[in-house]
């Protein structure tokens, strides 16, 4: 079974969000860590994305929020720098991507986001009401990565806040992306 790599956006994932619940409870589950969780650099964060998935031996699928949705565009769009070969990289859940060239964006450093299309399968999960990112800025990246796409309604930026809990919807999309592994 595929390694899952949890990529948190600004400031770490807390408790009560999905991913660290999904961590907890998914023994394959891995959580990426990233020297500075609240001054974020794309140099240092891309970093520390490869470093995760070099350690990683089998197949990966990764799980990001926010900006760590952008670290993996970045990272993809940068040639995946650490990583020979890139059948290694199965899948990407990317929930809530935020709208980085923004004014204001607290992580200006990872503007633009890229457009490449990936090489491997990607869904996109957006919310119409989310703070960080209007969906139809969402839409358009999807459609540029080649992602498919679902809008999940008024769920704000897909974080704890939003009383998703464990998640469900999230993990049968998840699941999706893992059956398609290998």
């Amino acid at each position: 079974m595929a390694t899952i790599l949890i990529c948190p956006g600004l400031s770490d994932s807390g408790p009560a969000h999905w991913q660290s619940l999904w961590e907890q409870s998914m023994t394959q589950a891995v959580r990426v860590q990233q020297a500075d969780w609240d001054n974020p650099t794309r140099t240092a964060w891309m970093a520390g994305l490869a470093s995760a998935v070099s350690t990683v031996s089998d197949e990966v699928i990764l799980v990001a929020h926010s900006l760590g949705c952008a670290l993996v565009a970045h990272w993809m769009a940068a040639g995946m720098p650490g990583l020979t070969g890139t059948q290694k990289i199965q899948g990407a859940l990317l929930v809530a991507p935020p709208d980085v060239g923004r004014a204001g964006f607290p992580a200006p450093c990872f503007s633009p986001m890229p457009t490449v299309p990936f090489p491997f399968p990607v869904k996109v999960i957006a919310s119409d009401n989310d703070p960080w990112c209007d969906i139809a800025v969402s839409r358009a990246w999807a459609e540029a990565w080649q992602a498919e796409f679902h809008n999940i309604g008024a769920k704000g930026h897909i974080n704890s806040e939003s009383g998703l809990g464990d998640w469900k919807q999230g993990k049968d999309w998840l699941s999706e992306l893992l059956s398609q592994a290998g």
